[in-house]
């Protein structure tokens, strides 16, 4: 058996290995650094669409602060008051019971979010993650509920409401709001991506439903979840048609409703119009800029972790 061995003398020849390919060849653009035209035209988007967002909420503030005297209807609009002033929210205050229509608003909001989180978390993990006949059915029904608009079902809500002897109180708001066609698929998107797998297993080691939901379901849809929770607490606080077609008692009154007076009766200020509806806006913006980092979070979160 012999061996090919180079004499000492001798060098060892050289081999070219081919270095690494860069993934982007040379005079090729690099799509994750725009070239200068480009980054312009992002921040021109981003402007605009910060304008149309913002504008009017800062033309909202600025009308609700600006006295009497001032014109409000200005072109380009002014949106710095000269002489700020906080009468129009004290008349907001004295003529409207602020303090109990945002804790009605409050009670409804805060069960739509309870019980869209759990309803939700529990028909997304059946729709997602179990197997029974007529899944694909059940599934239909919640995508048609979706193509109705709410005013088509006003009539039915009220009427069953009414026998249900909800009319006229709290529990009749809340009741229909519940639960959301669009918060279970939502839910049931995210557990669909639960390797069925990791389940099974637990089955096997005789973890029941409850048990399944609680410790491999809900850290996988956590993230889901605060979106559920957030846009219900939005949706809640910020109904009118139903709360406005159920309730007939003042004293009962949601925040939006309640606002409404003053549309009635101070149509000739909008300087007051404008105080109270940064009154009702304003737990809506507080909540959101408090909530933003663990909604984004749990956004990122929501993956299966191995």
């Amino acid at each position: 058996m012999t061996t090919n061995v180079a004499p000492a003398h001798q060098k060892p020849r050289h081999v070219d290995v081919p270095k690494e390919r860069p993934w982007r060849r040379k005079g090729e653009s690099n799509i994750f650094k725009p070239t200068p035209w480009g980054l312009v035209i992002r921040y021109v988007i981003l402007t605009i669409v910060l304008l149309i967002a913002v504008l009017p909420f800062l033309w909202e503030l600025s009308t609700s602060l600006k006295g009497a005297a001032e014109d409000i209807y200005s072109f380009p609009p002014n949106l710095i008051p000269r002489e700020p002033t906080l009468k129009h929210y004290a008349t907001v205050t004295h003529t409207v019971p602020v303090v109990r229509y945002a804790w009605h608003s409050l009670l409804v909001a805060v069960g739509s979010v309870i019980s869209n989180t759990l309803l939700a978390t529990a028909g997304g993990y059946a729709l997602g993650c179990m197997k029974f006949r007529g899944k694909w059915v059940v599934m239909a029904i919640f995508l048609s509920t979706m193509l109705l608009p709410g005013e088509v079902t006003l009539t039915s809500q009220f009427l069953t409401i009414k026998a249900l002897g909800l009319a006229n109180t709290l529990w009749g708001v809340f009741l229909p709001g519940a639960i959301g066609a669009m918060n279970v698929l939502l839910m049931a998107v995210v557990c669909r991506n639960i390797p069925q797998e990791v389940l099974d297993a637990a089955a096997i080691d005789g973890a029941t439903t409850w048990q399944r939901i609680r410790h491999i379901v809900w850290p996988n849809v956590r993230g889901m979840a605060s979106v559920v929770a957030l846009f219900s607490f939005i949706g809640a606080w910020d109904d009118f048609l139903w709360p406005l077609v159920v309730l007939s008692d003042p004293a009962k009154y949601t925040l939006t409703v309640g606002m409404q007076y003053l549309h009635s009766n101070f149509g000739s200020n909008p300087r007051v119009v404008a105080a109270g509806t940064i009154i009702a806006l304003v737990p809506i913006i507080i909540l959101f800029a408090s909530m933003q980092k663990y909604f984004f979070k749990g956004v990122e979160e929501g993956g299966v972790k191995g």
